[in-house]
């Protein structure tokens, strides 16, 4: 017996001839969507391709491929007229549909189906931004756990800066065996907090190195604050639009987004005959505003744009997920169902297809499969951090800028140092190293070692 076969897919798919012992020749009928089908210069590879090319070796025939000329899978109309593959099986126009094709009842009544190659069910996919958790420390948000820890680096080190150029400036402190020193290191925090809040806190430095180090300081903390305030602001805005959406309850729920799936599928008609008050809400939803896709590749395009959820079959949805790091599938899955190939009622030939869908499976082929087709290769992957925290990179110059005026404020005091001692070194006819090392242990040591070194040099006079 000779004759063709004709394989419909719903997927990009090999455009190949397999020429095995038998001589027929059988044509296949595809739509391209990835990674069932997809195009590789003038011929198509994908999923389906590699199944049908193992089921093609272990019955023996010989295929062609041609696109399903409406690009669907196959719905039925309200003439009772059949689009899609499943209409040109119907016809006669296809032997076979090979596609990711849902078992229905409806479908079951006006063709046959082989043993499922796959297992699935309903989910649906969102922008990472709507999947987020709700934050209970907004107030963080801003910036981020690095960005925090740094300010506290740069908190702690202005605090140190001042404590030192209050002790070491002669300025600030001319006399430190008679005067308290007013920028004790409690004191010094307390005023670069007084900056954070823009109050200030006195005293204030006296010496240039102190006044330098204080204006950095100050001006750090108003362009941080303004940073801040301006991304919190940011933040609460978008928050007024952001809703976060981890079910079909959720989804259900909400008016802000809108949600669909691909029109005339199983999943549209899944939710068109549920009797679950939450999918009827959801088909009614997506029937009042028309937001239903014409294909897997619009559904995902859309809702990379963050304002769409995608309703569509979990493992579709798998890849996309596993494609663009941006988009996240929902842990809900209903309605389980199963994909197999479609062929005429009574083909002889379908009982042959189920026997080796089942060698596949047991001999490991159908796994082997999909890890080669799902296997994850995210588009974006440097830019998929969804958090719009501000990072320490993005504020560097002015970390930066803090770091110079900090190292530029204790030279200014070490400098004033210097200077007094030289001038103290000239007057009393001693080394200039004796004096600043006098110096630093009357500024830097215990009082008690301070007078007790000046009442050895005065019995030495």
């Amino acid at each position: 017996m000779k004759g063709y076969m004709a394989l419909v897919f719903c997927a990009a798919a090999l455009a190949a001839r397999i020429i095995t012992t038998d001589a027929k020749e059988y044509s296949i009928t595809t739509i391209k969507q990835d990674p069932y089908a997809m195009s590789r210069g003038s011929e198509l590879e994908g999923y389906c391709i590699d199944l049908i090319s193992a089921l093609a070796k272990n019955v023996g025939f010989a295929y062609k491929v041609h696109l399903v000329k409406d690009g669907r899978y196959g719905a039925v109309d309200s003439n009772g007229n059949w689009s899609g593959m499943i209409g040109e099986v119907i016809r006669g126009e296809a032997d076979l549909a090979v596609a990711p094709l849902t078992v229905t009842a409806t479908r079951e009544h006006v063709v046959d189906m082989t043993t499922p190659f796959m297992q699935t069910g309903i989910s649906f996919i969102l922008h990472k931004d709507l999947a987020s958790k709700e934050n209970t420390f907004s107030l963080l948000s801003p910036f981020s756990t690095d960005m925090w820890v740094g300010i506290l680096i740069a908190f702690l080190l202005t605090g140190l800066c001042i404590f030192l150029v209050g002790r070491i400036s002669p300025t600030e402190w001319s006399e430190p065996d008679t005067e308290e020193h007013s920028f004790t290191l409690l004191h010094s925090f307390w005023y670069i907090t007084g900056a954070l809040t823009l109050q200030g806190a006195g005293p204030h430095p006296k010496a240039l190195s102190g006044r330098l180090v204080s204006a950095i300081w100050w001006l750090f903390a108003v362009l941080l604050l303004a940073c801040y305030f301006s991304n919190f602001s940011s933040t609460l805005h978008s928050n007024n639009k952001h809703v976060s959406i981890k079910s079909f309850e959720d989804l259900a729920n909400q008016d802000l987004i809108d949600y669909g799936t691909v029109e005339g599928g199983s999943t549209m008609s899944f939710f068109k005959y549920s009797n679950n008050p939450v999918y009827r809400r959801i088909y009614e939803q997506m029937e009042r505003k028309k937001s239903y896709a014409s294909s897997m590749e619009e559904g995902v395009r859309r809702t990379l744009e963050r304002n769409y959820v995608f309703i569509g079959e979990a493992v579709s949805l798998d890849l996309a997920a596993a494609r663009y790091c941006k988009l996240i599938r929902s842990q809900e899955v209903v309605a389980m169902r199963a994909y197999a190939i479609a062929a005429p009622r009574g083909s002889p030939l379908l009982k042959s297809l189920s026997i080796a869908i089942l060698q596949l499976s047991e001999s490991g082929e159908l796994t082997y499969l999909w890890n080669k087709w799902w296997a994850s290769s995210c588009i974006g992957a440097v830019n998929a951090n969804t958090s719009h925290a501000l990072q320490p990179h993005d504020l560097r110059g002015l970390f930066l800028l803090l770091g110079l005026g900090l190292g530029v404020g204790l030279l200014l005091a070490l400098l004033e140092l210097i200077f007094k001692a030289r001038n103290q070194a000239k007057d009393g006819k001693k080394s200039c190293c004796s004096v600043l090392t006098s110096e630093l242990n009357r500024r830097f040591g215990s009082r008690g070692e301070s007078a007790e070194q000046d009442c050895s040099d005065k019995s030495k006079a």
